[in-house]
């Protein structure tokens, strides 16, 4: 999903980097409150900072100009929001554009965008509508749904910038999206199953953190029923 570098026309990476900053500013300012209130959700922080970069930077050939691979946000917009998440994400993927030569800094907004904007927002969503049913349902949708329509959000990005002369737009999108789908429906599935494992983990070491974070009655239940 990271657009590589110099590969969308200038007012489209204008575009898209207009649409990103109120996110990421609003991002900032809930990170700050939230280190503010509860300092020892630092580590939190990291651990979900980590997992956007070690799994967003697995990446495997797909669409001309771009890359398919897992994105790790899911994770953090069930933790923390997406609004911070977005903040972690344009984080990891400035680092990588710079250090990995993976995406870029001209395209920084569309892939913030994609990866930190629509990606967790879909998330979150999708576990704030499952969380009562199932836990392990929940975050696995989540994470799986974020991954997919980061790469449905890169697919309209790309055949936004370049419409097929036959077919237009859409002819377009269906043809970014269909290659992205032979690699990304498959790790969409591993990372919500990765999602699964590393919630249900730190929640049983840091249960406290957890339950401050996401005040939700389901992880009170999930810790009373195992006597966390």
């Amino acid at each position: 999903m990271h657009i590589m570098e110099g590969f969308l026309p200038l007012r489209w990476s204008i575009f898209w980097f207009a649409l990103t900053l109120p996110m990421v500013i609003y991002g900032v300012r809930k990170l700050k409150k939230v280190i503010d209130e509860y300092p020892e959700a630092k580590p939190m922080l990291a651990v979900a900072g980590a997992f956007v970069f070690v799994l967003s930077s697995l990446k495997l050939p797909s669409v001309t100009g771009s890359s398919s691979h897992p994105t790790g946000t899911g994770f953090g917009a069930i933790l923390v929001g997406p609004a911070i998440t977005c903040v972690l994400s344009i984080i990891v993927l400035f680092y990588q554009a710079l250090l990995l030569a993976h995406g870029g800094l001209t395209t920084l907004g569309a892939n913030t965008f994609s990866m930190g904007v629509v990606g967790p927002v879909v998330a979150y969503t999708v576990y704030k509508v499952l969380h009562r049913a199932s836990l392990n349902i929940a975050v696995f949708a989540a994470a799986t749904l974020g991954d997919l329509t980061t790469y449905v959000t890169t697919s309209v990005q790309l055949a936004l910038a370049y419409p097929a002369p036959d077919g237009g737009v859409m002819k377009s999108f269906l043809g970014f999206a269909g290659i992205f789908a032979i690699t990304q429906i498959p790790l969409a599935i591993i990372e919500g199953l990765a999602t699964v494992l590393l919630f249900r983990y730190l929640m049983s070491l840091k249960p406290d953190v957890f339950n401050a974070l996401i005040k939700d009655e389901t992880i009170a239940v999930y810790m009373e029923e195992r006597n966390v």
